[in-house]
């Protein structure tokens, strides 16, 4: 078709007709991904709820387990007496290992806060004019975090510290830093290893943090 021998009425209307096919073929399009999306998230979705209900299954079941371990080893003096739960078992080929560990969160009380500002004061006060660079490591050591909390490793990184200074604010601080520290019980968790062909320990990779059971 020459569209020189065509008036403007008809190019409009061409026009009109082509772009409608477009848009038609744009829904067909549209409509045939989405389908192929949906189907496809549909059924991931399925099978990732089938897996959670089978690691919720598994971690129910762990902890009735475990803990009737826990007993027996209690009995045969397995138990370490200093062990809070946390224990380990090994299949007796050697090759097979599994470990209940407890999930805790550091807690801090209001003594944190004395100490803070105990060490501070005399960081400012004795080691920035000493020695800016270690002043400044000292004191990365007592930052908060987002949730204005203090970070156990950084703590435990100060304490590395403890004998440098005999400052009493010093001492003071650390003393107090160390009793305001206590350990939140949040829950058991537990952890599947097996060696491989080189003899080392290898995770089974589950992750049971997302589970309350």
């Amino acid at each position: 078709m020459d569209l020189r021998e065509l008036t403007d009425e008809q190019l409009e209307q061409a026009y009109k007709e082509r772009k409608k096919a477009k848009q038609a073929q744009e829904a067909a399009n549209k409509k045939r991904y989405e389908k192929k999306k949906d189907s496809i998230v549909e059924q991931m979705f399925d099978e990732a709820l089938e897996a959670s209900r089978i690691i919720g299954r598994l971690k129910s079941k762990m902890h009735v387990v475990m803990e009737a371990q826990k007993i027996e080893l209690d009995s045969y003096g397995k138990i370490r007496t200093n062990s809070k739960g946390g224990f380990s078992v090994t299949h007796s080929n050697g090759e097979l290992q599994i470990a209940r560990r407890r999930d805790t969160t550091p807690v801090w009380d209001e003594r944190a806060s004395k100490a803070v500002e105990l060490i501070q004061a005399f960081l400012a006060d004795t080691i920035k004019k000493r020695d800016a660079k270690l002043y400044n490591i000292l004191l990365g050591f007592l930052v908060r975090n987002k949730k204005n909390d203090l970070e156990y490793a950084k703590v435990m990184d100060l304490l590395t510290y403890e004998s440098e200074f005999d400052d009493p604010r010093w001492i003071e601080g650390l003393r107090l830093i160390k009793e305001s520290y206590t350990q939140d019980f949040k829950a058991y968790t537990y952890e599947f290893k097996r060696k491989n062909k080189a003899g080392k320990w290898q995770f089974v990779n589950l992750n049971f943090s997302n589970y309350d059971v």
